[in-house]
């Protein structure tokens, strides 16, 4: 890697993700929801952190939103900046799974490319992307931040699902349609995905 025409190495350490994870007693996760703004992502990702907090494990969500008034408060809404933000968030989310976490994150994350960049970085298993799925329609009846209708005021440009692509996942590991489920039923089949597969515990 190479900084400021600097060759720079990874530091190795002698605690490593596997010791972490074993303190935890879990095994470490990024589950990645994308879909519109409005398809539940935030919703579905809060309920199944509660479920797993409940059950002992050690968790985080990185929400779109929420980062973006910290982290990536500096960034705005053009085509760079929006891969900017996924590519920080998705070097966060490695970080949080090499401390043995299961990290949840929920970001609309439009673009295949910047998705497949993210899973990258990530060990086989590792990273579980999640396609929260609902018609364009139901999210702008529901739209629970006001964005659509601002939208269609004209105050808000470059939106997704409207004047930005949303190219949706191929092949996502689970597949959500909120048009059909309720939450805690999306919740359900995320949990049963995760202790089939991934061995995560009941």
């Amino acid at each position: 890697m190479k900084n400021q025409g600097l060759e720079l190495l990874p530091q190795a350490m002698d605690v490593d993700k596997q010791a972490r994870a074993a303190l935890k007693r879990q095994k470490p996760l990024c589950v990645w929801f994308t879909g519109l703004s409005g398809a539940g992502k935030s919703t579905i990702a809060n309920l199944l952190e509660k479920r797993l907090y409940a059950e002992g494990k050690h968790t985080y969500i990185l929400d779109g939103d929420n980062v973006r008034c910290g982290l990536n408060c500096d960034l705005g809404f053009t085509e760079a900046h929006r891969a900017e933000n996924i590519r920080r968030v998705a070097e966060v989310a490695k970080l949080m799974v090499d401390a043995g976490l299961i990290v949840l994150v929920s970001l609309i994350s439009p673009i295949r490319d910047q998705r497949r960049f993210a899973r990258r970085l990530f060990a086989e298993g590792e990273f579980i992307e999640v396609f929260v799925d609902a018609p364009f329609e139901e999210c702008a009846r529901r739209d629970p931040k006001g964005l659509y209708a601002r939208v269609k005021r004209g105050e808000i440009k470059n939106f997704t699902g409207i004047d930005s692509l949303y190219e949706p996942p191929e092949s996502p590991e689970i597949h959500l349609r909120t048009a059909e489920a309720d939450p805690e039923a999306c919740v359900k089949t995320v949990l049963q995905y995760l202790r089939l597969r991934l061995d995560i515990g009941s």
